[in-house]
């Protein structure tokens, strides 16, 4: 009866950290140019995509367990680094950061903030469809 309660403890601490660095989900092929650091989850029913003959748009929403400064430094290098211009950043300390980002007549819009037990970033974007000639 004594080796029952170890056990049990043993199976359920190997259950949880198992899920805990179960890898996050890849971001939507929708914005493939649009990267999403290392430690985001993929939040599935708070994002939305919209798409009509001419216009996609987007709301993605990830989370993680990341410090909000470097988040924020590590979104703003790979998005640069995958062409898209900086155009703003706002920092309220009630609301967390806003950073919008253009590139080739596409806009872009990341939200930061910091929630009780996670920090959120939710991308918002807009594209023209290009057509074929």
């Amino acid at each position: 009866m004594t080796h029952r309660i170890p056990l049990a403890v043993i199976a359920g601490s190997l259950l949880l950290t198992a899920c805990a660095t179960a890898p996050p989900r890849a971001a939507r092929s929708e914005f493939e140019d649009i990267p999403v650091p290392k430690g985001l989850a993929y939040q599935q029913d708070e994002s939305t995509i919209i798409e009509t003959p001419k216009i996609r748009a987007g709301r993605h929403v990830y989370r993680g367990r990341l410090e909000i400064d470097s988040l924020n430094t590590a979104i703003r290098n790979t998005l640069e680094a995958n062409g898209w211009r900086h155009v703003s950043s706002t920092v309220a300390s009630k609301h967390g950061t806003t950073q919008v980002y253009e590139k080739d007549g596409d806009s872009l819009q990341v939200l930061l903030w910091e929630g009780v037990w996670y920090t959120y970033a939710e991308y918002t974007m807009g594209r023209v469809v290009k057509t074929a000639k």
